[in-house]
């Protein structure tokens, strides 16, 4: 098994308890994704060590920040719901259910081959709490989730905004991964109408020191 990615995870702070589970099953999301992402273009990499620090421990690097929204949002773990928005390979959904396996997981996704992958992951990862949602967000009920997950390097525009906000329960949580703080200030500031207040964390990515990524949070 990887020390990087052990030691990653540590880093991201998981409880040391649940270090080798987790790890366990990361390696075989990793040997999944290998497998098929030539056919299903999941990644930009298939090399082991970039695919732990650019993909697994980057979904996982605010672990901690996300645990803390689940404690305060004061619904109980069974019934919370968490919605991966255009999860793609299952990034950063898959990681985060291997995480926190008292949450239900639903990942939206519209390429229906890409939905198969992350049903077959799921399957090998015994992730009982995952259920694979093939369609756009845009189909997807309204307040059906307490915190939605959004890593993708396209802007948050008014567009999709209002979409995700649509699907987000009052009092929710919108969790975009981003990187540069300027780029998101820019950003921001475009959809300042329907979003006047958000909050940015810096993300610590093991293996990324020198790269800057953030979490920006919106709470309906």
């Amino acid at each position: 098994m990887s020390d990087i990615l052990k030691d990653g995870l540590i880093k991201c702070g998981l409880p040391q308890n649940r270090i080798d589970e987790v790890a366990e099953k990361m390696e075989k999301y990793i040997k999944e994704i290998v497998l098929f992402n030539s056919a299903y273009n999941l990644t930009n990499t298939s090399d082991h060590d970039e695919l732990v620090i650019r993909h697994i421990l980057d979904s996982l690097a605010p672990y901690s920040i996300i645990s803390k929204l689940i404690n305060d949002s004061g619904v109980e773990a069974g019934t919370f719901t968490a919605g991966d928005i255009g999860s793609g390979g299952g990034l950063p959904g898959i990681p985060l259910a291997a995480c926190f396996p008292e949450i239900n997981f639903k990942l939206v996704e519209r390429m229906e081959k890409r939905c198969a992958f992350l049903e077959n992951c799921a399957a090998i990862l015994g992730l009982k709490n995952v259920e694979v949602i093939n369609s756009e967000a845009e189909r997807v009920d309204a307040e059906t989730f307490n915190l939605i997950t959004f890593r993708a390097f396209r802007p948050l525009d008014k567009k999709m905004t209002k979409t995700l906000l649509r699907i987000v329960k009052e009092s929710g949580y919108l969790c975009a991964y981003k990187a540069k703080m300027d780029s998101i200030t820019e950003e921001m500031d475009g959809i300042k109408a329907i979003v006047p207040e958000y909050k940015v964390e810096k993300l610590e990515v093991p293996g990324l020191e020198d790269s800057e990524r953030n979490l920006v949070i919106i709470t309906k």
